[in-house]
């Protein structure tokens, strides 16, 4: 490099393993700046990134895969159908005491067979049928379709105590959803039914209110259906909790193809062919001891 100017100083300032030279006091001052100021730049693109980052609002953690509305729909049809949700389903057998007292029913093999028909055949398949038609009816917020859903399932009960377990227990679920589970939207769904609302219109209405899926809500419905009939029948038979849960594990083709007849059904593929399961019902009204309330 040329020698500098005489009366010039000479700096030499290094930075970044780069040594620069200037000329002069003033100089020097300026090419500090310069240096210090880029620096600065560097540090501060560097730094906005890791502020949006830190800033940001972090995504929900997987649950085991699962996103938070997943899990918040899961942990709500475990509470809404277990056998510990205040809607007394332990106090209706649905003439299942009746068919013990007569020998339809005698052990697991046959608890299974009546119960695969009440599933298939039977109010399973027509509660399913109302559970999935009042869900997408609410959902969509077609108020005239809930209603007609609504009264439909409270007239096509084959009787008295089979239209006072189903009531009852809609009631119930009704209530409880308004007080403990309350969201927005639900009371004006309830509002439209306009009458009784009986309890597979109540699980649908108010899964939709929560938007929780159709298909989810309705297989854990047939479910719960099921393990409550055989609770009833493991008392009455008697069946040990072995042979309660091989008759569950049996069920469990019936249940799934059940559920997905009634996803595919309209309201015109009503129908129940189960006519000892509704006699059962009917001639329990008479039963001298009873156990159940139907």
């Amino acid at each position: 490099m040329p020698a500098p100017a005489t009366g010039m100083t000479t700096t030499r300032i290094t930075t970044m393993g780069t040594t620069i030279t200037r000329i002069g006091i003033t100089h020097t001052i300026m090419i500090i700046i310069t240096i210090m100021m880029s620096m600065a730049s560097t540090n501060t693109i560097t730094a906005i990134p890791m502020l949006m980052t830190t800033n940001s609002p972090e995504p929900a953690a997987p649950s085991g895969g699962m996103t938070e509305r997943e899990v918040a729909a899961l942990y709500r049809l475990m509470t809404w159908l277990s056998p510990s949700f205040p809607v007394g389903g332990f106090s209706f057998s649905s003439g299942i005491e009746w068919a013990v007292e007569a020998g339809d029913i005698a052990d697991a093999a046959s608890l299974r067979d009546w119960l695969a028909a009440m599933l298939a055949d039977g109010s399973g398949f027509c509660d399913g049928v109302f559970l999935a038609q009042a869900h997408r009816a609410a959902a969509a917020d077609d108020d005239a379709a809930l209603r007609d859903v609504a009264e439909l399932a409270a007239a096509f009960v084959p009787s008295r105590e089979r239209q006072l377990e189903t009531s009852a227990q809609g009631r119930a679920f009704i209530e409880i959803a308004r007080a403990a589970w309350s969201c927005d939207g639900l009371e004006r769904t309830i509002a439209h039914c306009d009458g009784p609302i009986v309890y597979p219109v109540a699980v649908g209405l108010v899964s939709a209110a929560h938007d929780i899926p159709l298909a989810p809500t309705l297989h854990g419905y047939l479910h719960a259906l099921a393990a409550n009939w055989i609770s009833a029948g493991s008392r009455l038979i008697p069946l040990g909790q072995t042979d309660s849960q091989r008759v569950l594990a049996a069920l469990e083709r019936v249940v799934a193809a059940t559920a997905d007849r009634a996803m595919a059904a309209t309201l015109d593929d009503l129908g129940s062919a189960t006519f000892r399961a509704d006699l059962a019902s009917l001639r329990h009204e008479t039963q001298y001891t009873r156990l159940f309330r139907s």
